[in-house]
């Protein structure tokens, strides 16, 4: 049986640092297409080999998918959780020869699973998605910059940069419809999710973009994937307060709106929010719920291909954490 080979890749912007257990050997080469490609072709000669590297905003992405493409199993780890593990072996030492280490033998102890890397479509749409929140971003700083100004010198010209991130909106606006509707699947996805009450284009195109796993896990890893899943702090007779935290936060953000639209106007968030306020929960832990079964109702819809249509009658048990979904009728 060929023996299991764990490498390490410390990302920078320029170069990757790689440590290969349990071989010890270790090298670098440029973070470019030459580089990768020496490094694909490296790694390809190492039986069983999986590659573990850190989420480091992007930087990562290109050698990520070179090594996908290659056959080579690519697990992209919470950096966190490798700092935490690096200091529990008492490593304090910083250096991106060590970080390289230490991802090695980070994936030889925990065995990361190889993680869902999405394709060249999939990346325009999640960097057209990203550029419109960027656009809102910074149409919504000069609309507050245009209201404090006196000068009418500088009030014409933010005037004149708002008429034009105005228009970059729209055309990124269609450019984002037009990826959608040139294929066929995600025409698909669209039509399901946006069957459920609360959900708008905003939050599908937010959805498609920011998390193809959905529809492809179960309840509870998308709910930790996104951050909307409570997370236990108890130890000995203490009970600590549950909270969320990490996750993805555009998609959160995009959630949170949707869900404040779905207890006033989704029958199904609406009980479930007034149910939890009579419990005693405060306005915003509910909503957080809510948020959750708004996910888990997106999750399960993907997944068994069913529109939203109706829900059971109030008092009656129901699948779907309180959701029966009806096929459309022909």
């Amino acid at each position: 049986m060929a023996t299991q080979h764990w490498v390490g890749i410390d990302v920078s912007k320029a170069v990757l640092d790689v440590h290969v257990l349990p071989l010890g050997e270790s090298w670098s080469v440029a973070n470019d297409g030459r580089g990768i490609a020496a490094l694909v072709k490296r790694v390809s000669s190492l039986p069983d080999a999986l590659v573990i590297l850190e989420a480091t905003g992007g930087y990562q992405h290109e050698a990520a998918v070179e090594l996908s493409r290659g056959g080579i199993a690519v697990a992209i780890v919470n950096p966190r959780q490798v700092k935490d593990f690096g200091r529990a072996l008492g490593q304090l030492a910083k250096t991106d020869k060590i970080s390289a280490e230490v991802l090695a033998l980070f994936g030889e102890r925990v065995r990361p699973e190889a993680r869902f890397l999405s394709d060249s479509r999939q990346e325009l749409l999640s960097a057209l998605v990203q550029r419109r929140r960027q656009l809102l971003e910074m149409l919504t700083a000069e609309k507050n910059r245009l209201g404090m100004t006196r000068a009418r010198v500088v009030q014409g010209e933010v005037r004149k940069h708002i008429q034009w991130l105005e228009k970059r909106l729209k055309d990124t606006d269609r450019q984002i419809d037009e990826s959608i509707r040139e294929s066929p699947l995600w025409r698909a996805k669209e039509d399901l999710l946006r069957s459920v009450p609360c959900i708008g284009p905003a939050t599908t195109r937010t959805l498609l973009a920011d998390l193809p796993e959905l529809g492809h896990l179960n309840r509870k890893q998308i709910s930790a994937l996104v951050g909307v899943a409570p997370f236990a702090r108890d130890s000995g007779t203490l009970r600590g307060r549950r909270s969320v935290w990490g996750g993805r936060a555009p998609v959160r953000a995009g959630l949170y709106m949707a869900t404040l639209v779905g207890v006033r106007h989704n029958p199904t968030l609406r009980a479930h929010y007034q149910h939890l306020i009579a419990a005693g929960k405060c306005p915003k832990v509910a909503l957080v719920a809510c948020m959750r079964k708004l996910l888990v109702i997106l999750n399960a819809i993907l997944r068994t291909q069913t529109p939203w249509r109706e829900l059971e009658p109030a008092g009656r048990q129901t699948s779907h954490s309180g959701l029966r979904l009806l096929a459309a009728t022909p």
